[in-house]
């Protein structure tokens, strides 16, 4: 009864608002640290970025998003959310960030159809000048485990990747498949760029795993620094 209470759109729209505003209310009374903001303040000019960060950390990096915002960096930005109904969830909250939502999936085996429409609509959206968020090792994992569709997506596009992380000193790590982490408001926070990686057209596959160690690496800087 619960469940199928909780799949009617009236009541999905009503939690998106209400996490929304929680999640605002808590990143905002956030005290943040930008380390390696010279990667994200080389992409003004209208230069598109594409953003890559592990699933877990998608609550704490809508922040970057409000110090881009705010720094008038990358104004204008797409999110890829799955196309399932806890992709249409993630999808609403996201655009309460003033992000547009593409759905779609990372191109892993048996998701190619959704994995094409969505990197279609982000070649497309890279293309008009937007930035792109997005999250390799969603929607359901394995946790940090990156599908190509990140490095096709940098490859054919020519845009940069720039590896980036978040972390909070006050939080619950969820016991989802990725540890999903949720802020808790009045902590000290940390927001990692790592140096933009360059993925040659011919050579997205190779380029793969050094993308996923670059996220590692954000994601593991981000919570030496928050310790």
């Amino acid at each position: 009864m619960l469940k199928r209470l909780l799949r009617q759109p009236a009541v999905q729209a009503a939690l998106a608002a209400l996490v929304g505003r929680y999640l605002a209310w808590a990143l905002a009374s956030t005290r943040w640290t930008l380390h390696g903001g010279e990667h994200l303040t080389g992409f003004t000019g209208g230069r598109p970025v594409i953003a890559a960060f592990w699933h877990e950390r998608l609550p704490l990096m809508t922040a970057l998003r409000m110090r881009a915002k705010h720094d008038g960096i990358a104004e204008r930005m797409v999110v890829l959310v799955s196309r399932h109904s806890d992709g249409r969830f993630i999808g609403d909250i996201m655009r309460r960030f003033d992000l547009e939502v593409v759905h779609g999936s990372t191109a892993r085996k048996g998701q190619d159809r959704g994995g094409a429409a969505g990197l279609r609509a982000l070649l497309d959206r890279l293309a008009a000048g937007c930035s792109v968020v997005i999250t390799p090792d969603g929607p359901r994992g394995p946790r940090r485990q990156a599908a190509p569709g990140v490095a096709q997506l940098a490859a054919l596009s020519g845009v940069k990747l720039l590896p980036c992380a978040a972390q909070t000193s006050r939080k619950i790590t969820l016991g989802s498949w990725d540890r999903m982490v949720l802020p808790l408001p009045f902590g000290r926070g940390v927001l990692v760029c790592l140096p933009p990686l360059s993925v040659p057209r011919d050579g997205y596959a190779a380029a793969l795993p050094a993308i996923q160690a670059a996220m590692t690496q954000a994601a593991d800087r981000a919570d030496q620094l928050c310790r």
